[in-house]
């Protein structure tokens, strides 16, 4: 590329997007809706249908899918990124006062999943819950072919974060790229959720401290205004780092638990291990275990490091294809969020009482 030739990125017009339909035939319902999202029942079409089924069922919060959209690329500049951001936005057809989820993918091995393009077990039924879910491209995706030789090397650790930060930031102007979005959004209600790479990134917005290995700076970028936060199968201790992942990810060896202090929920697989990242079988539970209250540690039972097949519907990184895992463990989230979410809700309450006991999983909280 000539020195006098603009990179494509920066040809790209300021909050480019694209449309495309999920559920729907038409983004018509987007505008034209008068509805009001209600947690507790707005989803259920017919109450008298779904009795018989909530008596037998213990996942009484998942009421039935609503059609939903999903609009792909949102595209804003962000200053010190290599590229712009660009997300996807899948939101409810119908409602207003609709609470918001902003997921961070992880570093896995595929080119696609690792993007805004991934995680549709996860996205998809959030968004027919009645969730405007948020998903960036962070820096470290294969998608984007950067250059992963930088300060923060393949990780992109710390831009990671700031991504999340930058989000909630720029809510109004997200949403403004959606029509018919902007009204119907609660912005007192967002919650973050991520996987893997994206648990650290979660484990940071919950107040986790990371120094740079490079410069030694200690980094804290908490977030409270993530009202929420799940964090999937998150690293562990730095400590216990395994050689292979200290050598190619050694910022993964210098996390201090200890100063991520606001509320999660810690989800992680008892068969999670892989032992180029740490010979100890609980490893993946540590941002419980070592961080202060109040949290709670969502153990799933028989699980490994795709919890089933979050990631992608039959995709080859998934170790434990698993679609009643996949159902089981979205599920279960939903009911921890819709507590989280909204004070009256003794959705997760009743699970634990459910789930601790089974076969399934079971849940600690401190």
């Amino acid at each position: 590329m000539s020195t006098d030739e603009t990179p494509p990125h920066k040809r790209r017009t300021f909050l480019k997007n694209v449309a495309t339909i999920a559920g729907i035939s038409m983004i018509a319902p987007l505008a034209n809706s008068a509805s009001t999202f209600n947690h507790e029942n707005a989803i259920e079409q017919n109450p008298e249908n779904n009795k018989q089924k909530n008596e037998s069922n213990p996942m009484k919060h998942v009421k039935k899918d609503v059609p939903f959209i999903t609009y792909t690329p949102v595209v804003i500049p962000v200053p010190g990124r290599q590229v712009d951001l660009e997300m996807k936005i899948s939101a409810p057809a119908t409602g207003n006062n609709l609470p918001i989820l902003v997921f961070s993918h992880g570093h896995g091995p595929s080119t696609f999943l690792s993007s805004l393009k991934g995680y549709n077990p996860l996205i998809e039924f959030y968004a027919a819950q009645g969730f405007v879910v948020i998903q960036p491209t962070h820096q470290n995706s294969k998608t984007l072919n950067l250059n992963l030789n930088g300060p923060e090397g393949p990780l992109f650790w710390k831009s990671r974060a700031q991504d999340m930060h930058f989000i909630v930031d720029h809510l109004d102007h997200i949403a403004a790229a959606v029509p018919g979005l902007s009204s119907r959004i609660d912005k007192t209600r967002i919650a973050a959720m991520g996987h893997s790479m994206g648990g650290h990134t979660l484990c940071m917005l919950s107040g986790m401290t990371v120094t740079d290995p490079l410069s030694g700076e200690k980094v804290h970028l908490p977030e409270p205004r993530f009202k929420a936060r799940v964090i999937l199968a998150a690293p562990g201790k730095g400590s216990d780092l395994a050689a292979f992942a200290s050598e190619h990810y050694p910022v993964l060896k210098n996390n201090d638990l200890a100063t991520m202090t606001l509320p999660a929920l810690v989800v992680a697989g008892d068969k999670d291990k892989n032992p180029n990242f740490s010979d100890r079988d609980d490893w993946r539970a540590d941002p419980y275990t070592f961080s202060k209250g109040p949290k709670c540690m969502f153990t799933i039972f028989g699980a490994e490091h795709m919890l089933g097949g979050i990631s992608g519907y039959d995709v080859a990184e998934t170790s434990d294809e698993n679609p009643e895992r996949v159902a089981f463990v979205r599920e279960s989230i939903l009911a921890y969020l819709r507590s989280t979410l909204y004070s009256n809700d003794s959705s997760w309450e009743d699970l634990k009482k459910e789930v601790n006991g089974g076969t399934k999983g079971r849940i600690d909280c401190k």
